[in-house]
């Protein structure tokens, strides 16, 4: 039975994939894009609907919106550039790199993004054939037909929500740092060979390319909750999982830096234990409850579900506040240590310094006051943006003013 479970789930699973869903989607508004052009059009082979259809279409509704207009706007600028030139000259070698070089000036100024080969494109395209005028309208036309058909299909068949992975990767992210603390508690306990604490720091490096994917992923999620009908929320859950990222990514870089500082001290002494066995108890505890802090951090952000949530917020408190319990005894232990034996003195405190930097990130009250911050200055900016909500609320305080002073 497992035999034919396996293949099935797997397939299931690919199946909620980006790139697979995007494959679907973008093959069948092409699809429709070219039948549409074929009834519409007076080309025998309207093959530019699809080839828009098929890169208008996106993966979220955003994308597909925006993609659109600058590709519309390119083909049009590329067309209008093709029928000007035709009228003064025909088509050379020195028209065509003249022709070139105007599409490509000219695209910087249209504003049409990563679309501004395609102006070159179209007016190459236009200018090579005989009949001007009627080819460039009958591009213009097909380019309209595939970006309305893929713009249609979205609005129709609403692209999927892409929190959840968006969610997964974070969550996988944290448990890669929590291995990484983990190896750290390991470091921390008896002989430390230069080679195994150089281990960590490269484990500890490969953070920033674990990141850089979690960002691409989130940027994804973020443009799907945009203009999209499914989700009410969309600001609040944008700016839970990137303040969350942020977080993350600050303590990656602590991490990063306590691996070096164990590195050093590692350097110093190659014969003998890193820390005095009662020391390196207490910074493995430390280390274990940040391995488990950074854990329930992540499932606290990524968790929709409220009893989940305030369980993980429970977890994430009591582990803080244990790691900074055994925080406190390492560092008096370590005080007592240095005072014997003041040796790399410096390489403990700034041990100490970088526990209390990864502590004060994850803290509850701290991401409170960050998400308060980060959802005001978003409702500021809207209000910036649209001078309607603006001058509603001038409405609102002038009518609340008068209502205080008539009281």
């Amino acid at each position: 039975m497992p035999y034919f479970t396996d293949p099935l789930t797997t397939l299931v699973r690919r199946g909620r994939e980006p790139a697979f869903v995007q494959a679907v989607r973008s093959t069948l508004a092409s699809v429709i894009a070219y039948v549409v052009a074929l009834w519409l059009s007076n080309e025998p082979a309207p093959l530019t609907a699809p080839l828009t259809a098929l890169l208008v279409v996106q993966v979220t509704l955003y994308s597909t919106l925006t993609t659109g207009i600058r590709r519309v706007n390119s083909v049009v600028a590329g067309v209008l550039i093709a029928i000007g030139f035709s009228a003064l000259v025909g088509l050379t070698w020195w028209s065509l790199g003249l022709i070139i070089l105007a599409s490509l000036v000219i695209g910087r100024f249209v504003r049409v993004g990563e679309f501004v080969p395609e102006v070159a494109i179209s007016a190459m395209l236009v200018l090579g054939v005989t009949r001007v005028a009627e080819t460039a309208w009958d591009r213009v036309l097909e380019t309209l037909i595939g970006a309305v058909v893929g713009l249609m299909f979205d609005l129709l068949f609403v692209p999927p929500v892409w929190v959840q992975p968006a969610g997964d990767a974070i969550e996988d992210l944290a448990r890669r740092m929590r291995r990484l603390l983990q190896h750290i508690g390991e470091t921390v306990t008896g002989h430390t060979p230069v080679a195994e604490a150089a281990a960590r720091l490269h484990e500890a490096r490969r953070l920033d390319n674990d990141i850089t994917q979690v960002d691409a992923s989130l940027r994804q999620a973020e443009d799907s909750l945009k203009l999209n009908p499914r989700v009410k929320e969309g600001l609040l859950f944008r700016v839970v999982l990137r303040t969350g990222l942020d977080t993350l990514e600050i303590a990656a870089v602590v991490l990063r830096v306590i691996c070096r500082t164990l590195t050093d001290l590692a350097k110093e002494r190659t014969e003998e234990t890193l820390f005095a066995p009662e020391v390196a108890v207490a910074l493995e505890e430390v280390f274990r409850h940040l391995a488990t802090a950074i854990e329930s951090f992540a499932v606290l952000i990524t968790t929709q579900v409220t009893a989940n949530a305030e369980e993980a917020e429970d977890r994430l408190l009591k582990e803080l506040a244990e790691g900074r319990a055994s925080r406190d005894r390492a560092a008096h232990l370590l005080l007592d240590g240095v005072r014997v034996h003041p040796r790399q003195w410096q390489l403990h405190g700034a041990l100490l310094a970088e526990v209390d930097r990864i502590l004060d990130e994850l803290d509850v009250e701290k991401r409170t006051e960050r998400l308060a911050e980060e959802l005001d200055r978003h409702s500021r900016e809207q209000i910036e943006r649209h001078p309607l909500r603006r001058m509603r609320r001038r409405l609102r305080k002038s009518r609340y003013g008068w209502r205080s002073s008539t009281q």
